[in-house]
């Protein structure tokens, strides 16, 4: 059975991103693996200090750093073993019997392509514990995350809420008509108000195409409000997203249109960066 891949680091998001998977596990009736990654502690180094210190003194000193090394890790694993105790508190109280905590050394990149074949959503933080500060801050695996993951992931910001609409653009070329089949094939936006938008764009008969799109969605039971708009991409759909309330968008990161341009070149970041909503990105 395919999983809800939730990354758990103990940031200030950590509690947004657990919301978010118990919802999208409860929408796609899927089990939670909740993953912490343990940061390799860097080993103490003493130096060489011989002919300054005696020999005793040096090796008792490295005997203390050693102990250190071992306390630090120590702690390290309760503090993991505390958060995804948390977690699972919150996954109980939200009434998700199926679920998993993981531990595991290493790059959590390597970790989600690691299981990515029980992979069914990637539910992470746009940042983590390093931006304690900057919550606006782009972490710096997500780009790498984007570009490398082969399965859809759900991006939380700070705070998280049951979205009840989401936007999702369209140019009318191939790569945008298999997203819009994700949509409608994958059950997490089913029943959620859908905002169709295009820009105006060279692409030919893109207003049929957009038309029969918005078909599509309505008869696969999607309500439905459809946008046609023109100007820039990302001011233009940062405007729409400001002035209907947009809780949460789709983008697609893949294919060859403008639009892929934009989710997967430097206005992706531009996007992420500048959103306080979900993002589900589509692969």
């Amino acid at each position: 059975m395919k999983k809800i891949i939730t990354c758990i680091d103990g940031s200030v998001i950590t509690h947004a991103v657990t919301e978010a998977a118990i919802w999208a596990s409860k929408k796609l009736n899927k089990p939670i693996s909740f993953i912490h990654m343990l940061e390799k502690i860097q080993q103490t180094n003493v130096g060489n200090y011989t002919g300054t210190i005696g020999l005793g003194a040096q090796s008792a000193l490295l005997e203390e750093m050693t102990k250190l090394d071992e306390h630090r890790s120590k702690i390290s694993l309760k503090l993991a073993d505390e958060l995804l105790d948390s977690v699972a508190v919150k996954a109980k109280i939200a009434h998700i019997q199926n679920y998993e905590l993981i531990k595991r050394h290493g790059d959590v990149i390597d970790a989600i392509i690691d299981f990515k074949d029980d992979t069914r959503l990637i539910v992470i933080g746009r940042n983590g514990v390093d931006h304690r500060v900057d919550l606006n801050a782009l972490g710096s695996h997500i780009e790498t995350l984007v570009r490398s993951a082969s399965q859809p992931i759900l991006l939380i910001s700070k705070k998280f809420k049951q979205p009840k609409s989401f936007m999702i653009a369209y140019d009318g070329r191939e790569t945008a008509d298999k997203a819009l089949q994700q949509v409608i094939d994958g059950g997490l936006l089913h029943g959620l108000h859908c905002h169709l938008v295009s820009i105006n764009n060279n692409e030919k008969n893109l207003e049929e195409k957009f038309l029969n799109a918005q078909f599509k969605l309505s008869s696969m039971g999607f309500e439905v409000s459809a946008s046609f708009l023109e100007g820039n991409i990302f001011d233009s759909l940062m405007q729409y997203k400001e002035q209907n309330n947009i809780d949460l968008i789709v983008m697609g990161a893949f294919g060859h249109s403008k639009l892929r341009q934009f989710f997967v070149g430097s206005n992706t970041i531009k996007m992420l960066e500048n959103n306080d909503v979900p993002v589900i990105i589509l692969k």
